[in-house]
């Protein structure tokens, strides 16, 4: 079988701009819906949504067929349920809460086979290397990783250009959310101090020559941060989408506007 090569990294690497989505439902049936929607990248996100490593394996299954490049946010930067993702297949992840370049070091790691990181070898149980049915899929599997890393601490943005420095690393997501809480502005993304800090770091991660990522629900926000130079820029996320188009709904029948649909946090 032939190698699956991660279209994902290069685009990043070449400096193609992405739009994605942010997959919170952890169902592969409306995974399989966004799929064909039309947008470069899902992210299925393992932190803050209700999923499991399976469920994360049927929304990879439902994906597959489409012409879309799949993203999982990890839990966390652990070395273990990482192994655990890339057997499933995963070959661009995300890790969240980076605070400094070690952290981003041993995400690196985490995703490279000996010696060039701690990765277990698994292949003839693997999903990535269709039961070790792809040829070379051990020598190879390291250079088709794609490691994004996510800062979102004020810790994280002091350490930064080290971050972005680090080798393996290849792409940095600003996660304003978690930003502006650690700033003091919790539910305020689009305080004016946490955007001139947004603004800053993204123009610290592109003379780094990585990419730079984000994710707003907000359509101008969105334009804003591809403007100032992000390259893979998620625009919504599914459960909120359905949420509003929902109380929209409602709301044209009931003579009311349904919902926290007004003046809440537009990151998400």
């Amino acid at each position: 079988m032939e190698f699956p090569l991660n279209s994902f990294k290069r685009a990043l690497a070449a400096g193609e701009q992405q739009i994605g989505l942010w997959l919170g439902l952890a169902s592969p049936y409306t995974a399989e819906v966004l799929a064909g929607a039309g947008f470069d990248w899902l992210l299925v996100d393992g932190e803050h949504a209700p999923n499991t490593v399976p469920s994360i394996l049927a929304q990879l299954q439902a994906i597959a067929p489409y012409p879309v490049r799949p993203v999982v946010r990890a839990a966390w930067n652990d070395a273990v349920q990482i192994k655990q993702l890339l057997d499933v297949g995963v070959q661009t992840l995300l890790v969240p809460m980076v605070q400094d370049a070690a952290e981003a070091a041993a995400a690196v790691a985490a995703t490279r086979y000996p010696p060039e990181g701690v990765r277990g070898v698994g292949s003839a149980m693997a999903r990535a290397s269709r039961w070790n049915r792809v040829d070379g899929y051990l020598g190879r599997a390291n250079r088709e990783m794609c490691v994004l890393v996510q800062v979102e601490t004020r810790a994280g943005l002091a350490h930064l250009d080290a971050i972005a420095a680090t080798e393996g690393v290849d792409g940095v997501f600003i996660g304003p959310a978690d930003l502006a809480a650690d700033m003091g502005h919790l539910g305020n993304p689009g305080h004016a101090d946490v955007q001139g800090a947004i603004a800053d770091a993204i123009a610290r991660i592109r003379r780094a020559g990585k990419g730079a990522g984000i994710l707003s629900a907000d359509v101008a926000q969105s334009r804003q941060y591809m403007a100032l130079g992000t390259t893979f820029t998620a625009v919504g996320v599914d459960a909120t989408m359905l949420a509003r188009a929902a109380e929209s709904l409602a709301g044209q029948f009931k003579g009311q506007c349904g919902g926290a649909t007004g003046g809440g946090d537009k990151t998400y």
